[in-house]
C-alpha cells in the first residue's frame, strides 16, 4: 500500500479502512475476474452467467453505484476524497471494472441531478436499492461520424462545421420523444446495460451544439444492442452499438431539451467522468509501478537483482514521480468539481483542469505501464504476467471518451471561453 503524504488521508482511520476494504475487494474480487474475462470471447464475456455480471452484483451489493447520488433519493452522497479512494482503488483492481461501475452510476446520477420527481420515483430509488443487478447503466455518447468531435464541439466557437451526418436524433412526438440513430460499437458497457443516458441531437439537428439527453430503458422495441467487439484492451468491460429505430419515450425521461442547458450540463458531466478516468487510470499507473517494483526484486541479471542496478533505480524513481503528481492533481481537480457540482450546484467547474486531469493521468498511465513492461523484459510480453494486460488497458486509456488529443484542443477551448485565465 503506498504512502500518502497528505496528512488528511494519511491520519483519518475512516479513509484508511475505506481504502483498505476497497483495496481487499480489488484484489480478491475483481483482479480474477478480470483476469478471466481478459482471456474470454467477447461474446461469452456479455452472457448471464459470466463472471462479469457475478462482479456488478458484488459491486452493486458494496454500493459503488451509489456514491454519487444525494442522500435524500437513497445514494451515499460520499466525499471527494472518499470517491476518488474507492475509484483509485477498483482501478488498481482493473479500469475495466472501474468503467463498468463508473458508466452503470451515470443514468441515476443525472436523473437525481435535474430529472422530476416522478423519474427519481421510476428509476432512482429502485437502481439505489438494486443489489442483485437488475438495474445497469451505460453512457452512450458517440457515433460512427461523431467519435471525438461531441467532446470538441461544447466549446468549439464554430459546431456546426463538424457536419450532421449520423447523428441520434430526439424529435418532440405528442407527449414523448422519438428515438432514431445508432451509437457506436465503442459504448462501455452497451451489450450488458438495461438502461442509458443517452446524449442526443435536439432540432434542428444542424450541429454538434444542439445536444440534449435523455434516460432511456433499453428493453424498449426498436432498441437493438449489438455483440460485443473483439478489442485490445479494457476486455473486461464490453462495448457494442446500441441502435434506436423510432423508440418512443415519455416526456419525463427527456432530461436535457434545450440546447444551450444541454451544452452546459453535458460539459458539467464530461467534467465528472473526466475525474472518474483520470482517478481509475492513476490506480492502473500505480498498479503497473508495483509490478515493476516487485518483478524487478525478483528478476535476477548480471549476477543480482535489477533493482539493484542504478539504471533501473533511476527508471523506479520516474515513473513513482509520475504516479504521485497523477494522484494528487487528480484529487484538486476531483474536489473542485465535487464542489462546484455537489455541495454548492452551481456547476461553474473548470472544464480545462478536469479535462486536462483526465489526459495527464491516461497518459502517465500508459507511460509507466510501457515502461514496467520493458522492465519486465520479454516476459511483459506473455500473459503470465500481469502488465501485459496493464499495458493493454493503459493503451486504451488514451482515446477514452475521445483521443487525448481532442480532449486536450476542448481543454484549450474551454480555457479560453470560461476565461480562466486573465492576462
Amino acid at each position: 500500500m503506498y504512502f500518502d503524504i497528505d496528512s488528511r488521508f494519511r491520519e483519518s482511520e475512516e479513509l484508511a479502512m475505506l481504502r483498505e476494504e476497497t483495496h481487499r475487494f480489488a484484489e480478491e474480487v475483481i483482479r480474477p475476474a478480470a483476469k478471466a474475462l481478459d482471456q474470454m470471447e467477447p461474446k461469452k464475456v456479455a452472457e448471464k452467467d459470466s463472471p462479469y455480471f457475478d462482479v456488478m452484483r458484488e459491486m452493486h451489493r458494496m454500493g459503488y453505484h451509489r456514491v454519487y447520488v444525494p442522500k435524500e433519493y437513497g445514494g451515499l452522497e460520499l466525499s471527494p476524497e472518499e470517491i476518488h479512494i474507492i475509484f483509485e482503488e477498483l482501478g488498481w483492481g482493473s479500469v475495466g471494472f472501474a468503467t463498468a461501475i463508473g458508466v452503470d452510476a451515470i443514468p441515476p446520477s443525472v436523473a437525481a441531478m435535474v430529472g422530476s420527481p416522478e423519474l427519481v420515483d421510476e428509476v432512482v430509488r429502485p437502481w439505489m436499492e438494486d443489489t442483485e443487478g437488475e438495474y445497469h447503466g451505460c453512457w452512450p455518447v458517440v457515433e460512427e461520424a461523431h467519435g471525438s468531435d461531441y467532446i470538441i464541439g461544447m466549446s468549439h466557437p464554430h459546431p456546426e462545421e463538424f457536419g450532421t451526418k449520423g447523428f441520434v436524433t430526439a424529435d418532440p412526438d405528442g407527449d414523448g420523444w422519438v428515438i432514431n440513430g445508432a451509437k457506436s460499437y465503442w459504448t462501455s458497457s452497451a451489450p450488458c446495460a438495461n438502461h442509458a443516458f443517452l446524449i442526443v441531437n435536439l432540432p434542428p439537428h444542424n450541429s454538434v451544439a444542439c445536444i440534449g439527453g435523455c434516460v432511456i430503458p433499453l428493453t424498449l422495441p426498436g432498441v437493438t444492442q449489438g455483440a460485443p467487439i473483439d478489442k485490445l484492451g479494457l476486455r473486461d468491460d464490453p462495448q457494442g452499438e446500441i441502435a434506436f429505430d423510432n423508440v418512443r419515450i415519455p416526456a419525463h425521461y427527456m432530461l436535457l431539451v434545450d440546447p444551450t442547458f444541454g451544452r452546459f450540463m453535458s460539459k458539467g458531466v464530461i467534467s465528472q467522468t473526466s475525474c472518474g478516468m483520470s482517478t481509475m487510470f492513476t490506480g492502473l499507473a500505480r498498479a503497473a509501478f508495483e509490478e515493476a517494483v516487485k518483478y524487478t526484486r525478483e528478476r535476477v541479471q548480471g549476477g543480482k537483482p535489477l533493482i539493484e542496478h542504478e539504471s533501473v533505480k533511476l527508471r523506479l524513481a520516474t515513473m513513482f514521480m509520475k504516479v504521485e503528481t497523477a494522484r494528487y492533481y487528480t484529487r484538486a481537480v476531483s474536489r473542485h468539481v465535487w464542489e462546484c457540482s455537489y455541495k454548492n450546484q452551481t456547476y461553474d467547474q473548470s472544464t480545462p483542469h478536469a479535462l486536462l486531469a483526465q489526459v495527464y493521468a491516461t497518459n502517465v498511465a500508459y507511460e509507466v505501464a510501457h515502461e514496467s513492461r520493458q522492465l519486465h523484459g520479454a516476459n511483459g510480453l506473455t500473459k503470465d504476467y500481469l502488465i501485459e494486460k496493464l499495458y493493454r488497458d493503459a493503451t486504451s486509456g488514451l482515446m477514452e471518451d475521445g483521443a487525448n488529443e481532442a480532449l486536450a484542443l476542448e481543454a484549450a477551448y474551454a480555457l479560453l471561453e470560461e476565461g480562466r485565465y486573465t492576462i
